[in-house]
């Protein structure tokens, strides 16, 4: 099937449609709204679900199986996050509070995108390694706390710079300058793990973990049979809340809707050929790429708006939920899962290894 093709079979799946028509609720101003209780029960299942199973799968492979995914993962996100500032600071001249929380908001995850990733997968008859749930877990907080870190640093230079120049400056203010970095730090990383996204998802992985396939048994028919049905419901409240936000994506401009969309895409193809490389299945590729070019749009807003509060959400949460959600799940998921498909074929990993020691 050729990407076209691909692309409009996802678009007919039932989740893409929900999706769309909450979309349309929206625009047509309907009360359609999904119950606050069932709002807030969606997300802890779907990370519960996903949890159960990243954890039995790490029993299955063994922890050493994981570690070279996860550190890749880990040190892509550093360089992704680090580029994304690049970009949006020298070339979109955004400033530096906006610019640090975008790079952090692309350089993070989005669970959401995780779960329709793992349907999207099961439509096609794919499987993936289930251990890249707990890769999820560890990538959450990686990016904000890089963000914060380097913002904190860049203030506090400025600050140093502007009490310099006006002879102002004491060893003891640049000593409380130091602590209140490192306080905004830990603040930052505390809301970042015990936040109820990464507490349920780590839960789950170690009861997962605990229990195996045997015990998972007994409760498969909630957490196997039903996961694609909550991901429906779930996407309508997502349709919903990216349907009204369609108005302020023109406020957000040009370049930051092209970022929106360019950068996730060069993200995820190379995770994709990255997860290849390191011997991930094809469709442990496309979730790993899936991971790198998925943008945080649940957790950002909770963490960034303490961390960075002088940064404007509307671009952030706007990007992501509005631009980059829709596309990643309507179009760029199709997109990874041929490029997947092309490299996998045995003389294209062999092809694949060799660009990529060259590059190294």
């Amino acid at each position: 099937m050729d990407i076209l093709g691909l692309i409009q079979s996802n678009l007919l799946t039932p989740i893409v449609l929900f999706f769309i028509f909450g979309i349309i609720a929206a625009r047509i101003k309907s009360d359609l709204k999904i119950p606050d209780a069932i709002s807030e029960f969606l997300p802890i299942y779907l990370l519960a679900a996903i949890g159960l199973h990243g954890g039995i799968e790490m029993r299955n492979t063994g922890f050493e199986k994981m570690l070279v995914p996860m550190l890749a993962a880990i040190g892509l996100s550093l360089l992704f996050t680090l580029n994304h500032y690049q970009i949006l600071r020298r070339l979109g001249k955004f400033n530096l509070f906006d610019s640090y929380a975008l790079a952090s908001t692309y350089g993070a995850v989005g669970a959401v995108t995780f779960s329709v990733g793992l349907s999207f997968l099961k439509n096609q008859g794919v499987t993936s390694e289930g251990f890249l749930a707990a890769v999820l877990a560890i990538l959450e907080p990686v990016a904000f706390i890089l963000a914060i870190f380097l913002t904190n640093m860049a203030v506090s230079k400025q600050m140093k710079t502007k009490k310099e120049s006006l002879g102002e400056i004491s060893e003891s203010e640049i000593g409380m300058g130091i602590t209140e970095t490192k306080t905004n730090l830990k603040q930052v990383l505390h809301e970042s793990i015990t936040g109820k996204a990464i507490v349920i998802l780590l839960g789950s992985i170690i009861i997962g973990y605990m229990i195996g396939e045997e015990g998972f048994e007994s409760i498969s028919i909630v957490f196997d049979e039903l996961f694609t049905g909550a991901i429906v419901i779930f996407l309508i409240e997502m349709g919903i809340i990216a349907g009204q936000r369609l108005d302020d994506i023109k406020k957000v401009g040009v370049f930051l809707i092209a970022f929106s969309i360019i950068m996730p895409t060069f993200n995820g193809i190379i995770g994709v050929l990255v997860a290849t490389a390191i011997g991930l299945s094809l469709g442990g590729a496309v979730m790993f790429g899936l991971l790198l070019a998925s943008a945080s749009f649940i957790a950002a807003p909770a963490v960034l708006r303490h961390a960075i509060p002088q940064a404007k959400p509307s671009l952030y949460i706007t990007s992501a939920l509005g631009i980059t959600f829709p596309y990643n799940i309507i179009v760029l998921l199709p997109i990874m899962f041929m490029v997947s498909s092309i490299v996998h074929n045995e003389g294209s990993i062999d092809l694949l290894n060799y660009i990529l020691k060259g590059l190294i």
